[in-house]
């Protein structure tokens, strides 16, 4: 799918501007009419501007999204009608709400939480403690004989304690 910068959809917007329809506005500007026509659903639904910083990440609040999906599903509302009613700038995720709207209801538009999930931590055994402590005890023992073995051996090359 290829992207069209911010000016290519200023010129579109230009010819929406003069009465232009998307056919006319997609054998004008030698664009493939798909992308022309999701562009002009846009303009008209929320307006030049949206059209123009499209590309850029719209969050829509829980409430928005259950009430266009609600329109669109039990109201029979028209989909660029939603968009232009609720202010929503992409079809797509229109669409997307829709589909979960009518698989799960208005809960599975509730945000979910982002990231992976807390592990929770099992209280440690008494077992478990002690073997714990024992790995601690048996690296601090070798981190010394280490200590000590470093210090012998600079004795024996200097020749004196250091």
């Amino acid at each position: 799918m290829t992207i069209y910068d911010r000016s290519v959809r200023g010129l579109a917007c230009g010819l929406f501007d003069r009465g232009f329809g998307h056919e006319a506005a997609a054998a004008r500007l030698g664009i493939p009419l798909k992308a022309v026509r999701q562009w002009h659903l846009t303009y008209r639904a929320v307006g030049r501007d949206a059209l123009l910083d499209m590309g850029t990440h719209r969050s829509y609040d829980y409430e928005t999204k259950v009430a266009a999906a609600r329109a669109v599903v039990d109201g029979g509302t028209a989909k660029p009608e939603a968009m232009e009613r609720f202010g929503i700038a992409s079809l797509t995720s229109l669409r997307q709400w829709c589909r979960l709207y009518r698989e799960g209801g208005a809960e599975a538009l509730r945000p979910k939480p982002r990231g992976r999930p807390r592990k929770e931590a099992a209280p440690a055994t008494r077992e478990e403690e002690l073997e714990r402590e024992v790995r601690r005890l048996e690296a601090q023992v070798a981190y010394l004989k280490k200590s000590i073995a470093l210090k012998a051996e600079l004795r024996s090359r200097t020749g004196r304690r250091p």
